[in-house]
């Protein structure tokens, strides 16, 4: 390491007030374990699994309605089992907090604020867990949600999770194939929506999209509107948000097993429909504890925001601050309206202390020769978060010289597999430019090279060979287990295989290269290519069709469609328009194509998949010949004909 590319260094009173730095104390004096520094302390936790997460629990005073018979009973990959035997619920850790201290903070682009005490959110939440008992909801049944980052989309969540019931959500920006693509596969019980959202200075009517929704999925009981004016009575039963909520009730929660299902999250749907995982009460809670007090270090004195739609499992990580009495700060709307200082304005506005993006955001507004720290204060402002992507040293820079020079730059990448960052910040390490911090305590993490030998100082494949308590419980509708296994451990039996490349230094600090894979990441909209190649194939003009983000590559990012048209069909403007619009509809609004190129055949491989990955370097500017080697290809002419078309 070499004091240039270092940007922070804790002071030393930011390392004694840290979280991090009592629980080392905690543990010396309640378990007698003293560590040299953080590297020590990782090696412990990921090695000596019980002592580690059984820490945790007790340091965090985890409810236990029923004490757990052990911290692990099987540590093998799939199926460790922890914590059996104990009983608790995610919500009462969410709301153990009374009082005036705010929540919960919502903020929309139209400048529309509401503030949420402790005892506001308790008597919503309860509120909304009788309405949802009369509805008939109880354990194991499922309420799915199209709704956007709202107070309306917390309150239903944690009144779900008192229940024991499991909650699911989709944005409404979402098209309807797209929601009920991950909807139909759960069987959702009630279905929580809204009939129109705000975006980019528009209004949204979803009315007719959300009736479709409700009459395609036919195991609903009941339907409830959040911003109509008031019910109906088809079938199913309709009701809003108001009917729902109007009976004051008394605030319960029902004690769960520790691997009993709190929620349901979707993968991108790169390859086929969207996987629907499944996470467990007790898993999250002790992993986000854990993530959120000791890496991100937050508390009951700290205000918390992270841009994000109610389909991206950064909200459901956002939302775990309450577990720490932090007040949860919510945006509705675009990042970009009225300009690209919407966020920060929030953060200044609204004295957030940790402030999230995605690391695209803040490289559009490095290209956009933003200046937000000339504009705002930022007074309470000590931590950024970035993710969704790899941030770039650049991008580092830009932070530090343009939002506040001072400000701790947390980079963190994990995944909604596991709801959490694998690497990620440390308050009491340096930040250097271009690197994540650590990796996440309790996560061993390890770069493997092609023969499964671990790495160091080399870009390998990214791989857990121990188990973490927020692990999917499984995959909806795999009784055998076999499409999880297939996901994760057919490469390397008992090693988790993410998917991503990383770099892991000496001192425990890594660089994410990005996933292998080609996921579609729209202005935090994700989507998998295959979900687009659905959508693309209702289209008569379309024989077949390739899609390529550019957005990870370069600094504005752009959506390429390249398209084999049907015999006698021409690509003009109008074709081209009718394309966007289709896509638009039916997927996104932010998923319409940048850029469409008529192409004789698509390139694919002998076993014939798209070249996805091997167009984007070449978009990005690499050659092609180092981008593609074409003796592999089924059709090597196709990417000539590609180059041809740009």
């Amino acid at each position: 390491m070499t004091s240039e590319d270092t940007l922070w260094r804790p002071t030393a009173e930011q390392v004694e007030a840290s979280n991090l730095t009592r629980y080392l104390r905690w543990l010396e004096s309640k378990r007698n374990l003293r560590f040299a520094g953080y590297s020590e302390l990782w090696r412990w936790s990921v090695t000596d699994l019980e002592a580690f997460w059984g820490s945790i629990a007790d340091f965090f005073d985890v409810r236990f309605r029923t004490p757990p018979e052990r911290v692990i009973a099987d540590r093998v990959m799939p199926g460790a089992s922890w914590f059996p035997g104990a009983r608790l619920n995610y919500s009462e850790h969410a709301l153990a907090r009374e009082g005036d201290a705010p929540a919960l903070i919502c903020r929309g682009e139209r400048g529309n604020r509401r503030e949420f005490s402790r005892d506001d959110l308790r008597r919503e939440v309860a509120a909304a867990r009788a309405g949802l008992r009369q509805l008939g909801i109880g354990a194991g049944d499922r309420v799915a949600a199209y709704l956007p980052n709202d107070a309306e989309a917390v309150i239903a969540f944690l009144a779900t999770a008192s229940l024991g019931a499991i909650w699911s959500s989709c944005p409404p920006e979402f098209g309807v194939e797209s929601v009920l693509d991950r909807f139909r596969q759960i069987e959702p019980k009630v279905l929580i929506g809204v009939d129109r959202y705000d975006y980019n200075g528009r209004a949204y009517d979803r009315s007719n999209d959300l009736a479709r929704i409700i009459s395609s999925l036919p195991t609903l009981s009941a339907a409830v509107v959040v911003r109509a004016a008031s019910g109906t009575d088809a079938s199913p039963r309709r009701l809003s948000w108001q009917e729902l909520t109007a009976e004051s009730a008394e605030l319960v929660f029902d004690p769960m097993p520790f691997d009993h299902p709190l929620w349901i999250l979707y993968s991108s749907g790169t390859t086929g429909l969207p996987k629907a995982i499944v996470q467990g009460h007790g898993g999250i809670l002790v992993e986000h504890l854990k993530q959120l007090a000791l890496h991100t270090d937050l508390g009951a004195e700290d205000r918390f925001s992270w841009y994000t739609t109610t389909g991206w499992m950064m909200w459901n990580y956002l939302v775990s601050g309450l577990l720490l009495g932090t007040t949860v700060v919510l945006y509705d709307g675009s990042p970009g309206w009225p300009d690209l200082n919407a966020l920060y304005r929030l953060a200044d506005e609204e004295a957030v202390t940790c402030f999230g993006v995605s690391a695209p955001f803040l490289m559009a507004c490095r290209a956009a020769g933003l200046e937000p720290g000339r504009q705002f204060d930022f007074e309470a402002l000590r931590a950024v978060g970035s993710t969704g992507a790899p941030l770039p040293a650049e991008g580092f820079d830009w932070v530090v010289e343009h939002v506040k020079s001072d400000v701790w730059l947390g980079s963190l990448s994990g995944g909604t597999d596991v709801c959490t960052g694998f690497v990620g910040p440390s308050p009491l390490q340096p930040v250097r430019r271009g690197r994540v911090q650590c990796r996440s305590l309790g996560a061993r993490v390890e770069a493997f090279d092609e023969d499964g030998h671990a790495v160091t100082g080399q870009v390998g494949e990214l791989v857990l060979t121990e188990p973490l308590p927020s692990m999917p419980l499984f995959f909806w509708n795999d009784d055998s287990g076999e499409r999880y296994r297939n996901s994760y451990f057919d490469h390397w039996p008992g090693v988790w295989r993410h998917g991503d490349w990383i770099e892991i230094d000496e001192d425990g600090s890594s660089v994410i290269y990005g996933r292998s894979d080609s996921t579609l990441n729209r202005g935090g909209v994700r989507m998998g290519t295959s979900e687009f190649y659905r959508a693309a194939a209702e289209l008569a003009e379309v024989e077949d069709c390739v899609i390529v983000d550019t957005g990870s590559l370069d600094r504005e990012g752009k959506l390429w469609l390249f398209v084999v048209l049907a015999e006698g069909v021409a690509l003009d403007a109008a074709l081209a328009g009718r394309i966007r619009r289709h896509l638009r509809t039916r997927l996104s609004p932010r998923h319409g194509p940048d850029e469409i190129r008529a192409i004789p055949e698509i390139p694919t491989t002998l076993s014939g998949k798209k070249l996805e990955v091997p167009i984007k370097r070449i978009l990005a500017g690499e050659p092609v010949e180092t981008a593609v080697n074409v003796g592999t290809l089924k059709n090597p002419e196709s990417i000539a004909a590609l180059v041809a078309a740009l």
